[in-house]
């Protein structure tokens, strides 16, 4: 089965991680991310481009009191070499992952483990507010459109992960997944996923994906322990 590549997965992140506005500016589409992280703050290129074409870019994102940020995906590599050479270095370089949902549906996730829940509970909000995902990052999914999920983990009878899920047609994307710090390597991330697949699956999706920056070595190394394929990759440029 062919899995969904890094283009696929492109408007899938916006989908279902949105920004609080988008706008053309020339050949840029500029987000208002409203203060919920890169992913949704980053500038992306659209169209052809000159050099002389940046400062409208830069312009814009400074008239939104955010940093000069441009996502750099594949077929960007123009864009990336002339970023670099107007001093704007590489930040975060990020794994795409995807795996048929049916894959982790076969093995069952032990009861009372993990709920889905929307909206959130406020001890979910607790959760990820010690992982810093604050408000801001909250609003997010808030403006993701349906159908979408919380998910709470417990392990020996306590609060111990959250994450949020949403759909895109037949591809779901988790995000946001954290694990308190006392219950990582107990399996709570892995049935996170199984979860998330699950409700995925009763969603009509046949995928479930996710986004992890390169540099975090134990996430990764549980997508890949969990059966995930690496579809695509992207990286930020910051001035």
């Amino acid at each position: 089965m062919t899995l969904p590549g890094g283009p696929d997965l492109y408007p899938v992140v916006e989908a279902t991680w949105p920004p609080a506005a988008t706008r053309r500016v020339g050949p840029w589409t500029v987000r208002d991310g409203a203060g919920g992280g890169q992913r949704v703050a980053a500038t992306t290129a659209e169209a052809a481009f000159e050099t002389d074409d940046v400062p409208s870019a830069e312009d814009a994102m400074a008239a939104l009191g955010q940093p000069n940020l441009f996502m750099i995906r594949r077929g960007d590599e123009t864009l990336d070499a002339l970023l670099d050479s107007l001093g704007y270095r590489i930040k975060d370089p990020v794994v795409l992952y995807a795996i048929d949902t049916a894959e982790l549906t076969g093995s069952p996730v032990p009861p009372v483990s993990a709920f889905h829940i929307w909206p959130p509970l406020a001890i979910m909000a607790d959760l990820w507010a010690a992982g810093g995902i604050g408000p801001s990052r909250l609003a997010v999914m808030g403006r993701a459109g349906s159908p979408k999920t919380a998910i709470l983990a417990r392990q020996n009878d306590q609060p111990a992960g959250v994450a949020f899920a949403a759909c895109d047609g037949t591809v779901a994307m988790i995000h946001a997944i954290e694990v308190t710090p006392q219950h990582r390597r107990q399996g709570v991330g892995a049935n996170i996923l199984r979860s998330a697949a699950h409700w995925a699956q009763d969603q009509g999706a046949r995928y479930l994906t996710l986004a992890v920056t390169r540099a975090n070595a134990a996430a990764n190394a549980l997508y890949a322990s969990l059966g995930m394929q690496v579809v695509g990759h992207y990286h930020y440029r910051i001035k």
